[in-house]
């Protein structure tokens, strides 16, 4: 079987601020597996902490942010994209692919 091509990548998400320390930590295990599960490699993780908004999202003024650095196969994005939509917690996110 050929190997994928492997681009790079980073993604941002923003999630309640409500959030416990051990959801939040579980969270972030969460999306870090999905990654690693596609055959993606993560290269760094950045927890910027708790942020405010820039505006009012589903009744949040802050958010907890997180920075995950990572390479993986052309369809990755696409998923993780699906999965930010569809959790609650997740306020926002972008996957973005990084320079060519």
């Amino acid at each position: 079987m050929p190997e994928q091509l492997q681009s790079a990548y980073e993604t941002i998400f923003i999630s309640v601020p409500t959030l416990i320390a051990e959801d939040l930590a579980a969270l972030i295990e969460r999306f870090k597996k999905v990654i690693t599960d596609s055959g993606g490699e993560i290269e760094s993780v950045d927890e910027w902490g708790k942020r405010r908004l820039a505006y009012e999202i589903n009744d949040f003024w802050d958010g907890y942010y997180v920075l995950i650095n990572f390479t993986g196969p052309g369809s990755l994005p696409a998923e993780l994209e699906r999965l930010f939509g569809i959790s609650d917690d997740v306020l926002r996110s972008i996957v973005i692919k990084k320079g060519e």
